[in-house]
């Protein structure tokens, strides 16, 4: 096989009240490894989902599970409120101005609805496909979905690339834009499709230049996250893991916070200058690669 395959043991031991925790098999050096790819590939369009089941599979290691994918994805909360600190405070202070004044015009006022909206359809789909999602050996999470959507996604960005007018910019956001980027961002629970790659897609879709929509895709991207993170905290709880599983946990994040800050500082700079087509091509050849390996039954 292309991929090693796992001790049977190993999985049972990852897997307690139908809970996911195979980071549980996970050594310090592996724990750094995914830490640093899950703080890129978050704010990256390439999908961090992805990325934690090819590169263990690649090296032969455990699945870290759905459990470890949501709380170290707030590595990528931390790096983007710490990055847009300025634009979020001013961003409530005004939206409770506005409020209390009954100003109904206000721009911060609306973009903070639109954000609101937006993260309504990941609550809802979230709820419908939680108990699928955090199964042990969750059918999503196999090798040959991901590559199928990754090889979706890619078709669908270079088609927003090429089509997207990109003359929308930040204070041009409605109330709209909330919703429909909210509703793409959706359907990045389905691993592989990737929540900034989904949103950012939507966004040139809708006009949006592609620095906006890389923005506009990071702050609607903070309630998702918490509410994931939260969520996935809960079930951690009642796991019961032990001090060291949380230790583990917490190195992880540490590392992936320090990744993903220079990932959002790079991509912002980047698509200011240029287009997304190497995430394109890059998301392509990894659907493509996926999808032959897993058809052919070279992985594990």
């Amino acid at each position: 096989m292309f991929f090693p395959a796992f001790h049977l043991a190993a999985v049972a031991e990852s897997c307690k009240d139908g809970v996911d925790l195979g980071f549980r098999s996970l050594n310090w050096l592996q724990l750094f490894v995914l830490g640093v790819v899950q703080g890129i590939t978050e704010l990256f369009p390439i999908s961090s989902t992805a990325h934690l089941r090819i590169v263990p599979g690649l090296l032969g290691w455990p699945d870290p599970g759905s459990i470890f994918s949501a709380i170290v994805q707030m590595a990528g909360l931390a790096a983007i409120v710490a990055y847009f600190w300025r634009d979020i405070n001013k961003l409530i202070r005004e939206s409770v101005s506005a409020l209390i004044e009954g100003n109904s015009k206000s721009f911060s006022l609306r973009l903070t609805m639109g954000i609101i909206v937006g993260t309504l359809p990941i609550i809802v789909a979230g709820l419908l496909l939680k108990k699928t999602l955090n199964s042990c050996n969750s059918p999503l999470r196999s090798l040959l979905v991901i590559g199928i959507a990754s090889v979706a996604m890619s078709a669908l960005l270079a088609l927003a690339e090429w089509k997207g007018i990109r003359q929308r910019y930040f204070q041009k956001l409605t109330l709209l834009d909330g919703l429909l980027v909210g509703i793409g961002q959706a359907f990045a629970l389905i691993p592989g499709v990737s929540r900034s790659g989904s949103t950012l897609t939507t966004g040139l879709f809708l006009g949006m230049e592609r620095e906006t929509a890389a923005r506009f895709s990071f702050l609607l991207g903070i309630p998702a996250i918490i509410l994931a993170g939260t969520s996935q905290l809960h079930e951690l709880l009642k796991a019961g893991l032990t001090g060291s599983d949380w230790l583990m946990l917490g190195f992880a994040l540490l590392v992936s916070t320090i990744s993903a800050f220079c990932a959002v500082f790079f991509l912002l700079r980047y698509l200011e200058k240029y287009s997304t087509w190497p995430f394109v091509v890059y998301r392509f050849l990894m659907g493509v690669f996926l999808i032959y390996f897993s058809l052919n039954g070279r992985v594990s």
